[in-house]
């Protein structure tokens, strides 16, 4: 697979790390992020993994190991879906669209192997294929409808629409904030033929369309509170820690790897970490980077004079961006018993940052369900 001809755009600066193969930007990324709000921009996706799955069996033998219900999806019909491990950690993060004769599926780059591999695994006697098409088809996303593209595009693409926007009735949020960014998040990623880049880079040339780097869909993703495989997830995340319930679980959906746990944690017990949003103190123009510690001070009752606060840490950032209004912001996975009030501070590029958090999985968050009590021995009514 060739490097994207969108990276051949003027200004076209490549991203790194994780977004390396796609531009991070092409010249002016507060710019861009508002042409992608406003739906005037797609943002180039091609170095996204995509699966297929063919055959008769397909739809219900995913259904049987995703969290999302997938058996019921109708042609041009998306979804959200976590494949877990037996404790219920989430392994992968998928969009499903399925077009009548064959399931898409759109992952991260790094996942798309690994993927294929654990699916071809588990095909046993079902008539069901995998396929990894990532060097014959290509991901683009717009923040609005397809028609954001240049015609033909739109029309001949596989369209996913991203259900972060709205929270699922089959789902759970545990996010209070009756303003819910989401509420803004219009996320559309269309799959379409890779050499329809060169179309689209052509396009842009004449005018015909605009174009945004990654930089711009983190940071409008990270004020939209919308978690991403690839830097919220670790080896221990719950889809509950994130507030993933509300897009890519299906509560009323029994029978799948990891479900006990998803339905433990969500009826009788607390997400043992939580996913919070930062504002950052842009005074010293230091953004944070993936993996940075997130402390907080613990200041005794009567300190003596001259005695130093203790630190300790209690999270860690997981993205971070520059946006447009909002200035420089993080999302950040901290312990569950961290105070909502208390301030927080960032160390990065050996430089305290002040970080005030926003709740996304609330401190206090429980069960979902009031467990009655039993009264102790020898009391009476």
């Amino acid at each position: 697979m060739t490097g994207s001809p969108l990276l051949a755009l003027p200004g076209a600066v490549v991203g790194e790390g994780l977004d390396a193969g796609v531009a991070a930007h092409y010249g002016n990324p507060m710019v861009e992020q508002r042409r992608l709000e406003q739906g005037r921009a797609f943002v180039d996706l091609s170095h996204r993994g995509v699966l297929t799955v063919t055959g008769p069996d397909r739809l219900t033998w995913l259904n049987s190991m995703a969290s999302q219900a997938l058996d019921r999806l109708a042609p041009g019909e998306g979804a959200e879906a976590l494949f877990l491990d037996a404790s219920g950690h989430v392994e992968h993060a998928v969009h499903f669209v399925d077009d009548g004769g064959r399931t898409w599926l759109v992952v991260e780059r790094d996942e798309a192997a690994p993927l294929a591999a654990w699916l071809d695994r588990m095909r046993f006697m079902l008539r069901v294929e995998v396929a990894d098409v990532t060097a014959e088809v290509a991901v683009v996303g717009v923040m609005a409808d397809p028609s954001a593209l240049p015609a033909p595009h739109a029309a001949d693409a596989i369209v996913w629409h991203d259900p972060w926007s709205a929270a699922s009735p089959r789902g759970y949020q545990y996010a209070r904030d009756p303003q819910h960014p989401a509420s803004a998040w219009n996320w559309t990623e269309l799959v379409v033929p890779r050499a329809w880049l060169s179309e689209l880079a052509d396009a842009v040339r004449s005018g015909r369309a605009e174009v945004a780097g990654v930089l711009a869909l983190e940071a409008l993703r990270i004020a939209a509170w919308r978690p991403r495989f690839a830097t919220e997830v670790d080896d221990k995340t719950l889809p509950h820690e994130l507030d993933w319930l509300r897009s890519a679980v299906d509560l009323h959906k029994g029978c799948y790897r990891g479900q006990e746990t998803v339905a433990k944690v969500m009826n009788l017990g607390r997400p043992p970490r939580r996913l919070v949003m930062l504002h950052l103190d842009g005074s010293d123009t230091v953004l944070p980077v993936a993996g940075d510690p997130v402390v907080g001070e613990k200041v005794r009752p009567e300190p003596a004079p001259g005695e130093a606060t203790e630190r300790r840490v209690v999270g860690r950032i997981t993205s971070a961006a520059m946006h447009h209004e909002l200035g420089p912001i993080a999302l950040a996975v901290v312990k569950r018993a961290v105070p909502a009030t208390i301030e927080l501070i960032v160390e990065s590029h050996g430089i305290d940052v002040a970080a005030a958090q926003v709740e996304i999985v609330p401190a206090d968050a429980g069960a979902a369900v009031e467990v009655p009590r039993l009264p102790r021995l020898g009391v009476r009514p």
